[in-house]
């Protein structure tokens, strides 16, 4: 419960009417219960008076609440006269044996309807109270029936109708009202949450076009111009571009927009690069060894560019003097924080790669960068003739 609010939430304003509304039956309830008790079951002792006494304060602590809006105070002072009045009726109508032992149950499910708290405190005061009642006894307490013999039954039977009705007419209202409430809200939260996704998609294939374009505009000034390495530059960011683009096209087809199945990503990314740089057609083979990883955009993104440059440096200068090769991708989790990214081809090694691997080279700067934005280590290893091999240990960044 909100405490100090001054202008309460809708919640809180729904907490008070369920508990003000329980307040006046109860009241009511109880004030009526009062002269039944006294003139048709002739009894005329402490039990009548407690139910006038129980509600005429409860009526009264209920009206109080509009002055000092404390809702805490209010449900505080209802529980605690309750339980009095209660063990009081309960004590004087039979103990154990009496009707109102179910009226104790009543105030520790009202206890939980307010909150967990209260209803654990309830329950344990309520527990003691009925091994009171039982071993009273040993502690040399007694306490006399007021219920005379001849009213008992109607006693009993008011007892039990007067808790079935609390329990029906006010506690099940309640619940059913909660039950409703939650119903709406989880519709509302479920609306909201299609509409966002439906934002989100639109987004996602605003910038997958966007990326396309420009992607486009870069392959055009490629194919435009006659400088040999003006085009090579313009090639290599049209196909860094375009492994961007494939990231936000995936996140538009799937269903769920916060991950990607990451072999789909890099079968397609591979697919795309052997199409875009393997002009002589030759027999490069993909072994991608992915399974079951999926990735957020923060991570998919820069391990789909690291990807990409590696496979563009081996398609272009791996296997220059051979129509065949490979082309290894493999992401595994070896401890529950960091993945391990392994890119080995088996083309001919470092000594005729070095003209693009030197250290100012913008393939191997940008392999790096991107590497510690994933927070992770980078070790390339090559030997003369078989081959390159990156081993990138990451993590997955978080979404903020």
């Amino acid at each position: 419960m909100n405490q100090s609010t001054t202008l309460p939430t809708d919640r809180y304003k729904e907490k008070a009417k369920l508990i003000l509304n329980a307040n006046y039956f109860s009241s009511i309830l109880m004030i009526c219960l009062a002269p039944l008790c006294y003139y048709l079951l002739d009894i005329k002792e402490i039990i009548p008076h407690t139910f006038v006494i129980y509600g005429v304060l409860n009526i009264l602590n209920t009206l109080l609440f509009y002055k000092h809006k404390k809702l805490i105070y209010t449900f505080l002072f209802t529980s605690c006269i309750g339980i009095l009045s209660a063990a009081i009726v309960t004590l004087y109508s039979g103990g154990i044996n009496s009707p109102f032992t179910f009226v104790l149950a009543l105030i520790v499910f009202a206890g939980y309807i307010s909150t967990q708290n209260y209803g654990r405190l309830h329950l344990f005061v309520i527990i003691l109270f009925i091994l009171f009642i039982y071993f009273h006894d040993v502690f040399h307490f007694t306490f006399r029936n007021v219920v005379p013999a001849k009213s008992q039954d109607s006693y009993s039977l008011i007892g039990i109708l007067f808790s079935v009705y609390i329990l029906g007419g006010i506690f099940g209202k309640i619940l059913l009202t909660n039950y409703n409430n939650l119903y709406i809200s989880k519709r509302e939260v479920e609306k909201k949450n299609n509409e966002n996704e439906v934002l989100l998609k639109e987004i996602h294939h605003r910038v997958k076009n966007n990326l396309q374009t420009i992607s486009s505009l870069l392959n055009m000034q490629a194919r435009n111009t006659d400088n040999l390495e003006t085009k090579a530059m313009l090639t290599s960011s049209h196909n860094r571009v375009l492994s961007m683009a494939i990231v936000h096209e995936m996140l538009y087809a799937k269903e769920d927009l916060s991950k990607i199945e990451y072999k789909d990503y890099v079968t397609q990314l591979g697919g795309f690069l052997l199409k875009s740089i393997n002009k002589n057609d030759k027999d490069i083979k993909f072994n991608i060894d992915i399974i079951n990883i999926k990735f957020n955009i923060e991570t998919a993104i820069p391990l789909g560019l690291i990807i990409s440059e590696f496979v563009t440096n081996s398609l272009k200068h791996a296997f220059i003097n051979t129509n065949e090769g490979s082309i290894s991708i493999q992401i595994e989790k070896n401890d529950p924080t960091f993945y391990e990214l392994t890119l080995k081809d088996n083309g001919i090694g470092y000594d005729t790669e070095l003209h693009c691997n030197a250290k100012n080279s913008m393939g191997l700067k940008l392999i790096k960068n991107l590497t510690r934005q994933l927070r992770g280590t980078l070790d390339k290893t090559t030997s003369l003739g078989d081959g390159v091999t990156y081993i990138i240990t990451f993590k997955e960044i978080q979404s903020p």
